[in-house]
């Protein structure tokens, strides 16, 4: 399973906080997006081919004309062994729907899905309510391919509040589960490796950190992110590494000594082991002379 580096990049911009990102499997590959979380409500629309989707440990399968809901802070992951998924991933804060004034929509539905106090179910069933949100996600995404204006921006918060208004109507609101607020171990262990992904980490430090087995460590990754420890620390370093190659001049040692990679000839095997490409080249390809 190849690792596709998507997070860690801003959702759109502060003068414009949507965003959307069109996702194609054109190196005809299976792919994962590792397990990761962000402030922002995201809708997965596929529109070809399936997609796996685990969202705070919950597996979902879905195919053209899915849709799933993935709350502000929610653990989630995808991936696909299909060779034809074709999908859209729209990010945006709930804030950029919300109102100042405090009626009656603010106090009852849009305040209380930014404090969480209501969650959207992650997956529309229902085929009618499917069919008519997928023909709202389609317009957002035809209007958001233009160049940016006021009319839409406009018209992107109208389409979001009707997929709202539609979700409400279909009783696609819940209360979250009272385990929901506990600590959350998943969080707990991702956020120590984002901490300490640049040092030398390995599952023995995590083991001393939280008091766990390294073989019980070992079975939990595989299990709830359907990946290895060191798979998810090389995506993080690679993510950090693109970053320098892409912003910086810094040598190609340098830049794997930073990312956290033990050597520069390890960090090259990954490195081309993900992209087709060693980051020398990657460099000269994404910046040409």
């Amino acid at each position: 399973m190849i690792l596709e580096l998507k997070e860690s990049i801003p959702h759109g911009t502060k003068e414009y906080p949507y965003d959307q990102c069109h996702i194609c499997n054109i190196r005809r590959h299976p792919f994962q997006f590792p397990v990761h979380w962000h402030d922002e409500l995201e809708i997965i629309y596929i529109r070809q081919g399936s997609l796996s989707v685990c969202i705070e440990d919950q597996n979902y399968q879905g195919h053209a004309g899915s849709i799933f809901l993935v709350n502000p802070r929610e653990l989630h992951y995808m991936g696909s062994d299909d060779k034809s998924v074709d999908y859209y991933t729209l990010l945006y804060p709930l804030e950029f729907i919300s109102f100042q004034t405090m009626d009656d929509l603010e106090t009852s539905l849009l305040l209380p899905l930014r404090s969480g106090q209501l969650l959207l179910t992650h997956e529309i069933a229902d085929s009618a309510l499917s069919e008519t949100c997928g023909q709202l996600l389609e317009r957002l995404v035809s209007l958001n391919s233009g160049n940016l204006n006021m009319r839409r921006q406009i018209e992107t918060r109208i389409l979001l509040l009707q997929f709202l208004s539609l979700l409400a109507d279909y009783g696609q609101l819940l209360a979250p589960a009272l385990s929901d607020n506990r600590p959350n171990l998943q969080r707990e262990l991702l956020a120590y490796i984002k901490d300490h992904y640049t040092e030398k980490i390995s599952l023995q430090d995590l083991s001393r950190q939280f008091h766990l087995s390294e073989k019980y460590l070992s079975r939990y990754f595989k299990e709830h992110f359907q990946l290895t420890f060191t798979s998810y620390t090389n995506h993080l370093r690679l993510t950090c590494a693109r970053r320098l190659l892409e912003n910086t001049k810094l040598p190609v040692t340098e830049i794997a000594l930073r990312s956290g990679f033990p050597n520069v000839s390890y960090f090259i095997r990954v490195f081309k082991d993900s992209y087709g490409i060693s980051p020398l080249k990657y460099r000269k390809a994404s910046f040409p002379q």
